[in-house]
């Protein structure tokens, strides 16, 4: 597998779950043999992860390490790799450690520590060399199979970042023959404009790709080169759940990705749709320990969720007058009776996110109710985080801003939390539903994508409509059910994680992938 995100290691979204839970769910149950290769970033201590440095396979008293061809136009060039190994879950875990992949502090973004350190890396924006490290990526990493003599049944990439790999491995004659029997497969975690990694300059994208300039123009979406067209010829397709497959090729939503899904299908590529699992026990209230929270409850055992209530009060306490929670940037406090809801958020500040239209609906809700909070746990562009840190300071006591992000905290406000907002415009498959459902919190969704898996008045509410609103009548309606039928939301609850151990973990969902992965192995692939 090649990614750009992966567990603790390096993440900005759901990627960086789905990625690690499928390998080593592939490793620990079908006993597959798995490797990760991802960049290694600045903000990485490799030694202090656990990891190595990987030795030369032919002088193994000294480390590996290798140059990769990053021509630009008119100017031929190298970079040198070296490469740091671990294994983690059974996952055999490589860091392609360079000096473009060291200078970055966050995954995909400019940090505000890059720009103080210069103003032109301005908080929120993407990488200037987005494309450039995408490609080293790529590249580094099949020179890596080759100096390791591996040839894998399948190589799977996720997302745009590293798509390239189908279109490298059959267009380079070497390679070609090396991976005959090598099938390749293409996850889109996110098909929205803005996430293709495309690249406008023709002539530098076939100069760093060492592609032929003939693929490259038959690869634009509109004028731009896109790796999501540059691989259909050479790979398999899927993305992250059903229903955001049928979106991109089967309705107007594709609008959203400048019509990719109908070039796609139009090339003869159709997309899979398996949507993304869960690892129950990583999100299980029932182990306080693991969680990070401060006490233990069953959201599907009988009774009353004593220790939920616990996980609340302390949450609250610490957002109160007064406190600081260590490692965010804190804007507003919360002052909370006990018989008000709390309402949450954990995730990006953008506009996919619909982070716009759930200030607009706070707003207006705040006005209309005087008994609920509101906590928000994310990290965005300057802007946005201005935005919500306004939001807290005109409603001090009712409203808690938390800029930054922490996989411990964001368990703790699933815990605490009753009602989780998830207003994105659109969204692949969404994860935090699953994580704040199995911490009994659930979901309030706009019911685009992945998201229609939460069942309106069964595990969460879920709203029809763009715009503030829907929002508005949907949250609405959460609040008057905890006030007046809190029977049902312990049903709701409890139906929740059930579906989710039913249907969803990652033991069920991988038998999906198995199947697919059989489908686009050129060689011999045993499901097991």
């Amino acid at each position: 597998m090649l990614s750009r995100e992966y567990g603790v290691l390096a993440g900005a979204g759901g990627v960086k779950d789905m990625v690690r839970q499928l390998a080593r769910s592939m490793a620990r149950w079908n006993g597959r043999s798995v490797s990760v290769v991802l960049p290694c970033y600045g903000f990485m201590d490799p030694e202090a992860l656990g990891f190595s440095q990987l030795v030369d396979p032919l002088a193994v008293t000294r480390p590996l390490e290798y140059e990769v061809d990053m021509d630009y136009v008119r100017q031929e060039r190298r970079e040198q790799i070296r490469v740091w190994t671990a294994r983690q879950e059974r996952v055999t875990l490589y860091l392609l450690d360079s000096a473009r992949f060291r200078e970055k502090l966050g995954v995909y973004t400019y940090t505000s520590a890059d720009q103080q350190i210069s103003s032109s890396q301005k908080q929120g924006q993407g990488h200037y060399d987005y494309f450039a490290m995408n490609v080293l990526l790529q590249k580094g990493a099949l020179n890596l199979m080759l100096l390791l003599g591996a040839q894998p049944d399948i190589i799977h990439c996720h997302d745009a970042h590293t798509a390239l790999v189908p279109a490298m491995i059959r267009e380079n004659e070497g390679l070609r023959h090396l991976f005959r029997r090598t099938g390749t497969l293409v996850t889109i975690h996110n098909a929205g404009l803005g996430y293709h990694q495309e690249v406008a300059d023709l002539d530098f994208a076939r100069a760093v790709t060492g592609l032929p300039m003939k693929l490259i123009r038959e690869s634009c979406l509109g004028s731009d080169f896109d790796p999501f067209l540059a691989a259909a010829p050479y790979a398999h397709f899927n993305t992250v759940s059903e229903n955001y497959a049928r979106e991109l090729q089967e309705s107007d939503d594709d609008r959203l990705t400048g019509m990719l899904g109908h070039l796609l299908l139009e090339r003869g590529v159709r997309l899979a749709g398996i949507i993304n699992g869960i690892d129950p026990g990583e999100y299980d209230p029932v182990t306080p320990a693991q969680s990070g929270i401060c006490a233990a409850f069953d959201p599907v055992a009988a009774g009353t969720l004593t220790g939920k209530e616990l996980c609340r009060q302390e949450l609250i306490n610490r957002c109160g007058a007064g406190n600081q929670i260590s490692g965010v940037r804190q804007g507003g406090t919360l002052h909370c009776p006990q018989n008000w809801p709390l309402l949450t958020f954990v995730g990006r500040l953008s506009e996919q996110k619909g982070i716009d239209l759930l200030l607009l609906a706070m707003e207006e809700l705040l006005a209309r109710d005087s008994e609920f909070v509101f906590l928000l746990l994310g990290t965005g562009a300057l802007a946005e985080e201005q935005e919500v840190l306004k939001l807290a300071a005109d409603h001090p006591g009712r409203v808690c801003v938390l800029l930054g992000y922490d996989p411990i905290l964001a368990n703790q406000i699933y815990a605490a939390g009753d009602f989780f907002l998830i207003p994105s415009r659109y969204e692949p498959c969404g994860l935090t539903d699953f994580m704040a459902q199995l911490f009994g919190n659930l979901p309030v969704v706009h019911a685009v994508g992945g998201l229609v898996k939460v069942l309106d008045g069964e595990t969460g509410l879920s709203y029809d409509g763009d715009g503030v609103p829907p929002l508005v009548n949907a949250v609405e309606r959460a609040l008057t059910l905890y006030r007046t039928k809190p029977g049902q939301i312990r049903t709701m609850q409890r139906r929740a994680v059930q579906l989710i151990r039913d249907r969803y973990s990652w033991r069920r969902v991988m038998q999906q992938y198995l199947k697919l992965y059989k489908k686009a192995s050129p060689g011999q692939f045993i499901e097991n």
